[in-house]
């Protein structure tokens, strides 16, 4: 069973940075895409940057030219750099990895990691 562990996550204030890390049981590279979601109170979740296996990266709108995602295969790590934070960042973030397979899509979830904006 895969599992993914988010850490990284905690209070910054505006302007601020942060570095999540996403570390798999297993190689990454069996996954064909992943990346980064996130939840706030009272709202949906949604995608915030994705990664494809051969590094295609993607972003919302929102977080496009501050966050930063990136893939290290040798430590089976997908990183997501936060850059001049908002607090409208605030959310839970959760790592996500997809697996085709014979036509059917395995999602796999992390179980969350708490972002603060705040002064």
């Amino acid at each position: 069973q895969v599992q993914l562990v988010e850490s990284g996550g905690g209070l910054v204030q505006p302007g601020g940075s942060l570095r999540l890390s996403c570390a798999a049981s297993g190689s990454i590279f069996m996954f064909n895409t992943m990346g980064w979601y996130r939840q706030a109170p009272g709202k949906q979740r949604e995608l915030v940057a994705g990664i494809s296996s051969g590094d295609d990266a993607n972003y919302a709108d929102s977080v496009k030219g501050r966050f930063t995602i990136s893939r290290d295969t040798a430590k089976n790590t997908v990183l997501l750099q936060m850059n001049s934070l908002k607090p409208e960042d605030t959310a839970v973030y959760y790592c996500n990895a997809l697996r085709r397979r014979l036509g059917v899509d395995l999602d796999y979830w992390g179980q969350g990691t708490q972002v603060t904006v705040s002064s």
